[in-house]
């Protein structure tokens, strides 16, 4: 029991010393890192926010939007338009929906290691891919599975045929 009375009292004794020491030696000002942070990856953040508003977007509004930023890319053939039309063209389920010219979009970054936004748009281009293979893959399910359906239907058909016949 004294052990853990000794203990606690250095603990303690610790504890308090800390609290004495003087003021430390406040980190030097990281600003001009941060701005370096923020030069090429405010285009990033800016598209990551733009994904973010235009997944939330239904019906009119995303075609208001796919016209506008098919409309700026058009305008300024800028990567930040590339990209952005890019994630307008890649969204599901939409009557504008095109993977194929997503993919033609961001195939010339993708390419480029010296694009600020290479990095996206390689991420980009292999999730377009995969969602497109996916899709692929669903499409011949749904054709397997209708075929099923078809079959189950004839061979339901030729039962009731035979059993009346009895």
């Amino acid at each position: 029991m004294p052990l853990l009375a000794l203990l606690a009292a250095m603990a303690l004794a610790l504890a308090g010393c800390a609290l004495l020491r003087g003021p430390e030696a406040e980190p030097p000002d990281t600003a001009p890192e941060a701005e370096e942070v923020r030069g090429p990856g405010s285009e990033l953040e800016r598209l990551l926010d733009y994904f973010q508003r235009v997944k939330k977007l239904v019906g009119a509004e995303l075609g208001k939007e796919h016209n506008n930023v098919r409309l700026a890319f058009t305008r300024t053939r800028s990567d930040f338009d590339r990209v952005r039309l890019a994630i307008v063209l890649s969204l599901p389920n939409t009557g504008f929906s095109d993977e194929a010219r997503a993919l033609d979009l961001l195939e010339p970054m993708a390419r480029n290691q010296n694009s600020t936004l290479h990095g996206l748009a390689f991420l980009m281009s292999t999730l377009v891919q995969e969602q497109r293979r996916l899709g692929n893959s669903l499409q011949g399910m749904q054709q397997k599975l209708d075929a099923l359906k078809s079959m189950e239907r004839s061979l339901i058909e030729r039962e009731q045929a035979g059993s009346k016949r009895r």
